[in-house]
């Protein structure tokens, strides 16, 4: 024979499980110290900036790819 469940508690105990995981997600979130999120924006936008340096430009002349160079830039 099956075993009976009590619906209400069962729904209960899953809204409480659903709250638990957004706790820590939330905690993993905001609980980060500044130190630490400052220092990994820091390095991805240092990764974005290394990144855009070795893009390459179609030169409109031969149609070939050449590097951008900073002085283009400005």
């Amino acid at each position: 024979m099956a075993d009976l469940i009590n619906l209400r508690q069962a729904r209960k105990a899953k809204a409480r499980a659903e709250k638990d995981k957004a706790a820590q997600a939330n905690r993993t979130l905001h609980g980060t110290p500044k130190a630490l999120r400052k220092l990994s924006e820091a390095r991805a936008e240092k990764a974005d900036r290394h990144l855009s340096g070795h893009k390459l430009e179609k030169d409109a002349d031969n149609n070939r790819s050449v590097p951008e160079r900073e002085s283009d830039q400005k």
